[in-house]
């Protein structure tokens, strides 16, 4: 066995040891394992059934990080991505009125498109010809919609007929027990104890369950069925002119997360040679985008890498058994499905406005001094909560960053990509509304 793994993984090459991996596999899937809850919690809002969409939430994190492990041999695992989820159930679902047959649809393409960029290993021309400054609007965009989404789900935010939104009823369990979940994140994740949000989750629950409010249905039991959302994608539907942009979006996203994900992990690996490039990076990113594509297939949003993944790898992860190691845990997690259908909505809101924590994080590194950097990534940040849309969001951000640029005669901060992505969003609002 020990032959076997090292003929498939190069452990020892890596300068670890299989002890070692499978600690740094454990500690990945603790750190990220609250996507099985929080992604059923957010798709089912779209109208999809939640014991099937935890099942190919589980299923497709397993896909993605076997792919990953077996044929790229990174350290790097893989789930349906935050931001991704409630750009699917809130934009295009909630927002732009469609089936969410049809977003699974555009998730599907997206992949294929993420796929045949990676091949043609034309994913770096396309990520630098995109400013960096778009790039770090985009994230904190995302991070501040997450905020959102996660307080409404709490009842920390509610709607309100004159102010469009107020603060809720902080006397309401719901209320307290969000607010409750998020600090101890904070207080854990400060303390340097792994598994942080998923910890807060179970707690919240049993607090939940203590007090009355959510009724116990065990803990382990055989997987719902898949059939409500397996091969349910619409690929006919994902073809209307309007999702053009959904599609994009999907890719925009997913393209920079991933790309920065495997940078900053394979970096804290020592993966990467004397100029920087990291090895096998086109089976990487095709991994990724693999994993998309069955996620659609079983019913799920769109899979990505996780930047959780660098716990695994401070824990001693180095190789893709790491990856395998989360993959297998993600099956044995099918299981506790009982457990997932007790997990209320406010116990996973915690967790979801964490995770827009760590994404505004990226505000650090925008040039605030310079007016024509700082706009666009002011008009990203709100708008994409304020539309509820991070399509729009991501549109507005290109048109206001060519915009400003060009009336403050900065014409070299332009190239031809952006004004052409620029134009095609400005003839998007103009036409499709």
């Amino acid at each position: 066995m020990q032959a076997v793994l090292e003929k498939l993984f190069q452990i020892k090459a890596q300068g670890s040891s299989v002890k070692a991996e499978m600690i740094g596999g454990v500690t990945t899937f603790l750190t990220m394992a609250y996507i099985i809850f929080v992604n059923p919690s957010i798709l089912s809002q779209a109208g999809m059934d939640y014991g099937a969409v935890f099942v190919a939430t589980c299923l497709a994190a397993a896909i993605g990080c076997l792919i990953m492990g077996l044929w790229a041999n990174y350290p790097v695992a893989l789930a349906p991505g935050m931001g991704l989820n409630a750009f699917f159930t809130y934009s295009v679902v909630l927002g732009m009125g469609y089936e969410w047959q049809a977003a699974l649809g555009a998730v599907f393409f997206s992949g294929i498109l993420f796929f045949v960029l990676s091949a043609l290993k034309i994913r770096a021309w396309i990520i630098n010809s995109i400013p960096v400054t778009l790039r770090l609007a985009i994230a904190a965009g995302i991070g501040a919609f997450l905020a959102l989404i996660g307080l409404q789900n709490a009842n920390i935010i509610v709607g309100h007929d004159a102010t469009l939104v107020t603060l809720g009823d902080l006397s309401q369990i719901s209320v307290l027990l969000a607010g409750l979940g998020f600090f101890l994140i904070i207080g854990l994740v400060a303390r340097k104890v792994q598994g942080a949000a998923l910890i807060s989750i179970l707690f919240i629950t049993l607090l939940g369950w203590l007090l009355g409010d959510v009724s116990y249905q065990g803990i382990v039991a055989m997987p719902p069925s898949l059939a409500p959302t397996f091969m349910q994608l619409d690929i006919a539907g994902a073809f209307d002119v309007a999702m053009l942009s959904v599609i994009f979006a999907f890719l925009f996203v997913d393209l920079f997360d991933t790309s920065g994900t495997l940078m900053a992990v394979a970096q804290r690996a020592g993966m990467t040679d004397a100029k920087g490039n990291l090895p096998r990076l086109e089976k990487a990113l095709m991994a990724d985008s693999t994993a998309s594509v069955a996620g659609s297939m079983l019913g799920t949003s769109t899979t990505t890498s996780y930047i959780e993944s660098a716990s695994g790898v401070a824990s001693g992860g180095k190789t893709g058994l790491t990856a395998v190691i989360v993959g297998l845990l993600f099956i044995l997690a099918i299981f506790f499905a009982p457990l997932a259908g007790m997990v209320p909505a406010y116990a996973t809101a915690g967790a979801i406005i964490y995770v827009s924590v760590l994404m505004l994080f990226t505000l650090r590194s925008v040039d605030w001094d310079d007016v024509t950097e700082a706009a666009p990534v002011a008009v990203v940040l709100l708008m994409t909560p304020l539309t509820y849309s991070i399509a729009d969001g991501i549109a507005l951000g290109f048109i206001s960053y060519v915009v400003v640029k060009a009336l403050g005669g900065r014409y070299h901060d332009l190239n031809w990509s952006v004004a052409i992505l620029a134009a095609l969003f400005i003839a998007k609002f103009i036409w499709l509304g």
